[in-house]
């Protein structure tokens, strides 16, 4: 695949999901102006028949972006995530088709952790069973099961950017902090890291998950962990929804195991605002459930518009890739005067030795060059202070190991 040399104004955008207006803005200032945005996510042949004529996507958690997707996508350049997670797209697939993937993995962290730090005091404090029972109007005015968060110990099961986050603020409200993380990592502030997670449950007073969806993490907190609670102490997920096995959860809050939860994160959601949210844990008013808002809040939208397009935007304009999820890391500074050439191509021997040798019989001169290579993939971006035919793009397509070229400026 190749596009010579597109510009800007031809370029196509489509953001889906109602991406923050800040992302909108990113584009057109930068000079692209084909650009659509649309409320919801698309499925199915909608989505095939949008992509189309899509060169830059941007989606949040509700499109799914899998291989047959991305095959009935011929002119796609590049994906944005405007989220955190990229669990949506098949990362794999598309860097084997010369796609790279960009998402904002730190925009909303200080969100969602101050939504946790807020929902612990919220459970020590009783407020979700005493919300509920005055909405009904029964006054329940009691210090029974109501403490102070402060001298209590949280435990941290996944110690990364939003688990330290939550760590600091835990601290200053006069918390005791431990975490386990599959990982070695340094502590932050007075936090002591436990050995074993069984070590972090029997201590804590306050649970709180903060790890990624993988096929580890795949309903990896289950009755054994539960059972090994301190008695009355409170959990939190506010991680991903497939981690927890929920009727083991409900088995718990049943028997008294543990005393309040909340719940931001489920195995099933809704698609849209507009289909209904059911569960199990409904029936628990010490239960509090937000809908999937961790980290919705107006400052991480901007954050999350922000970052995301501007990597796109950076990639469209001269070959950035650095933060990709799923490509090589390369990125050289702007050589006024000069052709950049984007060649992404098979990780095979002897490609470099072909393009260069290729380049001296056509007389290119090469000012700069840098070459990386990820899985399946390498990725060079090269310079040329010589004009780049068509022909020589033409020559550099035909070659067995490209899987798709470019030319700017």
């Amino acid at each position: 695949m190749s596009n010579f040399s597109l510009a800007k104004d031809k370029i196509r955008v489509l953001l889906l999901e109602n991406i923050h207006p800040k992302g909108v803005e990113l584009f057109t200032n930068a000079g692209y102006k084909n650009v659509t945005l649309l409320p919801h996510a698309l499925t199915g042949d909608e989505l095939k028949k949008e992509l189309e004529n899509t060169h830059i996507l941007g989606i949040r958690s509700k499109t799914t972006l899998d291989k047959e997707i991305f095959k009935n996508a011929p002119k796609l350049m590049a994906v944005g995530c405007f989220c955190i997670g990229t669990n949506q797209v098949d990362s794999l697939a598309a860097q084997r088709l010369g796609i790279p993937v960009f998402n904002a993995p730190f925009s909303n962290t200080r969100s969602v952790a101050e939504l946790v730090m807020g929902e612990i005091v919220m459970l020590m404090r009783n407020i979700p069973e005493k919300n509920a029972l005055a909405h009904r109007g029964d006054w329940q005015k009691s210090a029974k099961n109501s403490f102070e968060v402060r001298g209590k110990t949280l435990g941290i099961i996944g110690y990364g950017r939003i688990g330290t986050q939550v760590g600091i603020l835990a601290e200053s409200f006069g918390m005791t902090v431990v975490y386990h993380d599959v990982e070695t990592k340094l502590p932050l502030g007075n936090a002591t890291p436990a050995k074993t997670l069984d070590e972090l449950l029997a201590v804590s007073d306050v649970v709180t998950l903060h790890v990624p969806a993988t096929k580890e993490t795949n309903q990896f907190f289950h009755a054994h962990h539960f059972s090994q609670m301190k008695e009355g102490s409170c959990f939190l997920n506010a991680a991903r929804g497939n981690i927890v096995v929920i009727p083991d959860l409900i088995e718990a809050l049943e028997q008294k195991k543990i005393r309040a939860a909340a719940i931001d994160v489920f195995p099933e959601e809704p698609a849209s605002n507009t289909e209904p949210f059911l569960s199990p844990l409904q029936k628990f008013e010490n239960v509090i459930l937000t809908p999937h808002v961790g980290g919705s809040t107006e400052e991480s939208q901007v954050n999350i518009g922000e970052e995301v397009a501007e990597k796109l935007i950076k990639y469209s304009d001269n070959g950035s890739t650095l933060s990709s999820v799923n490509f090589p890391e390369v990125s050289l500074p702007l050589h006024k005067g000069t052709h950049r050439i984007l060649h992404i191509h098979k990780n095979t021997p002897g490609v470099m030795a072909s393009l260069n040798n290729f380049f001296g019989t056509a007389g290119v001169n090469i000012s700069a060059q840098y070459l990386q290579t990820k899985g399946d993939i390498g990725y060079v971006v090269v310079d040329s202070d010589t004009h780049v035919s068509e022909k020589v793009m033409d020559h550099i397509k035909s070659l067995p190991e490209t899987i798709r070229t470019r030319v700017l400026y």
